[in-house]
């Protein structure tokens, strides 16, 4: 894997946007992250259409391209926050100009939906971007303080070790560039230039709502694709609210990933604290990171 561009971490005062690229968002979420923030010691403007709703989306795609566009353009605009995900933002990223990213490279924020601008991010421009909290859920108080901390951390460069539990005991030690984030969205880019290159990679993956032979039929597609070939490790984040459909499976989450991955020789940490869940800590996509496990106690550190 090609080294990425790691953006400048932010200092105090400067200016964070906050735009909304997928489902529409209550503006009283929104005014309370901005509070939150300028609490942290950031500036923080809001694009135009962050409250424009337009059925499911937050405005037209039009309008949508046009925040992130004017985001990204703006030397000024030190980190570009996604107010939330849900849907939409694979309609408009192979439309946004990253041009000016090589002059003025910046931080770009979220999960879930924005796996697809992580992946373009990563892939075709070549620099690192943060899957972290949105401010969605800075609010939320079944989310951990801790979502919203560690993401500052990231973004001012002051990143604290991620620490879990897996679900097997190992002793292992092993580094690689860490990439991923929604498979529903890793699995929706196979074939297009943000299809991720995987090859020695620490590849993250979590989900929320799917059935449990989607699930595994996305697998499957990744596995013939290559993508699960060459890792230095698969971590499992968050799988929530996975669900017998038609055809039912009868097996757990894990039970469903061994069998697809088990022919491979490279280690599988579950548990992983991202994603969909209360837990959900920042992590760099695009930046090395070493993980090291003793007995039940793991820890992935950056490099």
């Amino acid at each position: 894997m090609k080294s990425l561009i790691i953006p400048p971490y932010l200092r105090e005062g400067d200016r964070i946007e906050i735009i909304t690229p997928a489902s529409h968002i209550e503006e009283d979420v929104v005014r309370q992250a901005v509070r939150i923030l300028e609490g942290s010691g950031f500036h923080v403007t809001l694009g135009e259409h962050v409250f424009t709703r337009s059925g499911p989306f937050a405005g037209s795609e039009s309008e949508r391209l046009l925040d992130i566009q004017r985001a990204t353009d703006d030397p000024d605009v030190k980190a570009v926050l996604c107010s939330r995900g849900g849907y939409g933002m694979s309609r408009i990223v192979d439309s946004i100009d990253f041009t000016a990213l090589k002059r003025h490279p910046k931080w770009y924020v979220g999960y879930s939906d924005i796996t697809s601008l992580h992946m373009w991010l990563n892939t075709v421009c070549g620099i690192a971007s943060l899957h972290a909290e949105m401010p969605l859920n800075y609010s939320n108080p079944e989310c951990s303080p801790l979502c919203y901390e560690t993401m500052v951390r990231a973004l001012t460069g002051r990143p604290e070790p991620v620490r879990w539990t897996p679900s097997r005991e190992a002793s292992l030690e092993l580094s690689g560039q860490v990439t991923g984030g929604n498979i529903s969205l890793i699995y929706s880019l196979h074939g297009t230039p943000a299809q991720p290159d995987t090859d020695g990679a620490i590849l993250f993956i979590e989900e929320i709502g799917e059935q449990f032979y989607h699930l595994d039929r996305m697998l499957v597609a990744m596995r013939m694709t290559g993508l699960l070939k060459n890792l230095s490790a698969l971590i499992v984040g968050g799988m929530e609210k996975i669900t017998e459909g038609e055809h039912v499976f009868n097996q757990t989450v894990e039970e469903v990933v061994m069998n697809i991955v088990s022919g491979y020789d490279y280690p599988v940490l579950f548990n992983f604290p991202a994603g969909h869940i209360s837990d959900n800590m920042a992590i760099y996509l695009g930046r090395n990171a070493r993980i090291s496990q003793s007995g039940r106690e793991a820890v992935l550190t950056w490099l």
